[in-house]
């Protein structure tokens, strides 16, 4: 008796231990969320909330994460520099939190800083790309980790491996330049094309948009046409070796506004400020010389619109599996002149 008492007395004793342990073990999400780090807020439960969280057999991310990471190229240029504010802007007020990251046009790098977002297991990555394919990778990475990515300025040769590719309408855009270019230009004299990196898309599409309109007037001759790779540097280099050997310029056709910025530059210094300058991108900069009546136009891209829509419809895509929109997606550039140019403001056009 005494033997089955003690036996007693010791099970009913594991059996409370038990389940004091199962109780500590179901306590509310609210309260393992302590163990986050600080400044993370919650977010749904894949296994209590699947209306909000895809499930694993879709590729999607099902770790519980607030951070989106946001990467771009150098913020030296200020159109990188906008793209970084506007999503780290909108995905702080939509609550996440935020590791903005450059790749520097390194494709080696932007691989290492993917494998730094799938190590933070981020909800989502914004990615302006450093390569139409050698992106292709890094991406199908993310997705095979569960992260989906979203890119935006720059497109990358594949399709179904990131969920949006949202970039400006760079050929309507490379016409309206064109167009005014030609405009200001009377219909003919020489000029010169400065063109981006060779290895980035946006530079062949802005230069063919260019052609197709200024090679239908006979009269506008093509004098010399150079990469300067995007740089303000190298485009004041390039401009002054083209301007010893080409003393009759009458315009300049840039792939972006830092190379315009570097084409004016040189020409100010050869005492040829009456040549005319167009540019692509909308920066500060080139409206703060259009409006000094130096360069002549810039085409705006909405880097700062582009990279907040990337957010919400990341937002959304974690919230409920999809974007409700297709994964390429086209917005239109704006035509900046001495007439709108006050009110272009860190690549967005104010309401008036």
């Amino acid at each position: 008796m005494r033997w089955s008492k003690a036996l007693t007395i010791f099970v009913m004793t594991f059996v409370v231990i038990g389940f004091a342990l199962v109780g500590c073990s179901t306590g509310s999400p609210s309260n393992r969320a302590g163990t986050e780090s600080q400044g993370q807020k919650n977010t749904p439960d894949a296994n209590t909330d699947s209306g909000n969280k895809p499930s694993a057999a879709s590729g999607q991310n099902t770790q519980k994460s607030n951070l989106i990471v946001i990467i771009t190229p150098s913020h030296d240029n200020p159109f990188f520099k906008s793209e970084a504010a506007g999503a780290e802007a909108k995905a702080k007020e939509l609550g996440y939190e935020t590791l903005v990251l450059v790749h520097d046009d390194d494709a080696n790098k932007q691989n290492e800083l993917i494998d730094t977002a799938i190590a933070r297991k981020a909800a989502a990555i914004i990615l302006d790309n450093a390569g139409a394919d050698a992106t292709v990778a890094a991406v199908q990475k993310a997705k095979n980790a569960g992260i989906p990515s979203f890119l935006i300025d720059r497109e990358i040769n594949k399709t179904g491996v990131a969920v949006s590719q949202i970039v400006s309408n760079n050929y309507q855009g490379a016409k309206l330049g064109a167009e005014e270019f030609v405009r200001r230009m009377g219909e003919k004299g020489n000029y010169v094309e400065l063109v981006g990196k060779e290895s980035d898309t946006n530079a062949s599409i802005r230069s063919k948009g260019y052609h197709d309109v200024i090679d239908q007037y006979p009269d506008m001759k093509m004098v010399a046409r150079q990469s300067a790779n995007w740089s303000q540097t190298e485009a004041f280099s390039k401009m002054q070796s083209i301007i010893q050997a080409n003393q009759d310029i009458k315009g300049v056709i840039c792939g972006n506004d830092t190379m315009a910025m570097g084409a004016m530059a040189a020409l100010k210094a050869a005492g040829m400020k009456d040549v005319i300058v167009v540019g692509f991108d909308g920066s500060n900069d080139v409206r703060d010389s259009i409006l000094a009546n130096e360069i002549k136009a810039t085409v705006l891209q909405p880097a700062y619109d582009i990279a907040q829509l990337a957010v919400e419809q990341a937002d959304k895509y974690i919230k409920t599996g999809s974007t409700g929109a297709e994964e390429k997606q086209l917005i239109d550039c704006v035509l900046i002149t001495a007439e709108n140019a006050k009110q272009l403001d860190h690549f967005a056009l104010k309401r008036q």
